[in-house]
């Protein structure tokens, strides 16, 4: 979770992005695949790193292991693959099977943070300086994939946490298959492009999700090829090009470019929790709104969206004091 502190988590204290990952005896898998050992340049924290590719803890394309390994199921341009990633001393070992093994093996280093430079970043107020002082494996990932992130990001738009990891949790189960090599039990590769744009509309109802976002995600995979192709555009221009579609907006397209192209000054507009968040942590407001969130961040201009997960995982948030946002489960109706 985000950082270790009494509030219950919500979906942006999340997205602070550290998921458990302990040292253990390592995993023996059931067959060989493809190898690849990289040694990065500093510290990595597997789960700072990896955690915000993670849709709730039953996500069925993302698994954190008590061996200290992380497993990801993700559709490639070459196919389906499944990723292990463990780390040993200062090493970091990948072994992926499947059509996209290749793929994702050649995309490792970016993955976990290689593209990113932490070192450019320069704390402007305590909390964030203490944050980065107790995080230094933090790197920002690069996916090199859009849809994988735009799907689940628009399932969680103006819904509760739960009912956003529950639909993706059904439907990827559903309509996915399962992920190639000796992945853990469950675990599956997201429905291709074609696959999500024929999902019954009584699917979409059972599984909690209206029509506004069904709606969006269709339009979405329609151009799914056109979608991809942000990912060799800079991220501002990613946004844009994300944000033709309608039911697209700031928020999604944010969350979407920090997880395919590490975008490191990508900072979350239009969020419930997030402006009272950094807005309490830098200058003691909770009420503080968009504006005054991005007036508080421009410091870090270039680095907002770091500077907000260290905000994150400070666990400096404010103390709640108005009832949780109701669950609601259209599927019942």
């Amino acid at each position: 979770m985000a950082g270790r502190f009494a509030p219950r988590p919500t979906r942006t204290t999340v997205r602070g992005g550290h998921v458990a990952v302990s040292a253990g005896i390592p995993r023996q898998a059931a067959a060989p695949g493809r190898v690849r050992t990289w040694v990065p340049q500093g510290p990595l924290d597997l789960g700072l790193v990896l955690g915000p590719l993670r849709r709730g803890p039953g996500d069925p394309t993302f698994r954190a292991m008590p061996d200290g390994s992380v497993w990801r199921a993700s559709l490639t341009p070459a196919g389906p693959g499944t990723l292990r990633v463990s780390a040993r001393g200062a090493e970091v070992r990948g072994e992926a099977w499947g059509p996209g093994s290749e793929w994702l093996l050649e995309r490792l280093p970016e993955l976990l943070g290689a593209a990113d430079d932490p070192s450019v970043f320069v704390p402007r107020h305590r909390v964030v300086a203490m944050a980065r002082h107790r995080r230094p494996g933090l790197r920002l990932t690069r996916t090199g994939l859009v849809m994988e992130s735009l799907i689940p990001s628009v399932l969680e738009q103006k819904v509760t946490t739960d009912e956003a990891y529950r639909a993706w949790r059904l439907l990827v189960r559903k309509y996915g298959e399962p992920a190639p090599g000796p992945a853990p039990g469950r675990m599956c590769v997201m429905p291709d492009a074609r696959t999500w744009a024929l999902i019954p509309s009584w699917e979409w109802h059972r599984a909690g999700v209206d029509n506004k976002r069904a709606s969006t995600i269709l339009r979405a995979v329609r151009v799914a090829a056109r979608m991809e192709e942000a990912v060799r555009m800079p991220p501002a221009e990613a946004q844009a090009r994300l944000e033709v579609v309608p039911g697209i907006g700031p928020w999604t397209s944010a969350e979407v470019v920090q997880r395919s192209h590490g975008a490191a000054d990508a900072v979350t507009v239009g969020d419930l929790h997030l402006p009272g968040i950094v807005g309490f942590a830098l200058a003691g407001d909770r009420d503080a709104d968009d504006s005054v969130m991005l007036e508080l961040l421009e410091p870090y201009a270039g680095q907002r969206h770091r500077a907000a997960r260290l905000i994150l995982l400070s666990g400096r948030v404010p103390g709640r004091r108005a009832p949780r946002m109701p669950r609601g489960d259209i599927g019942r109706l």
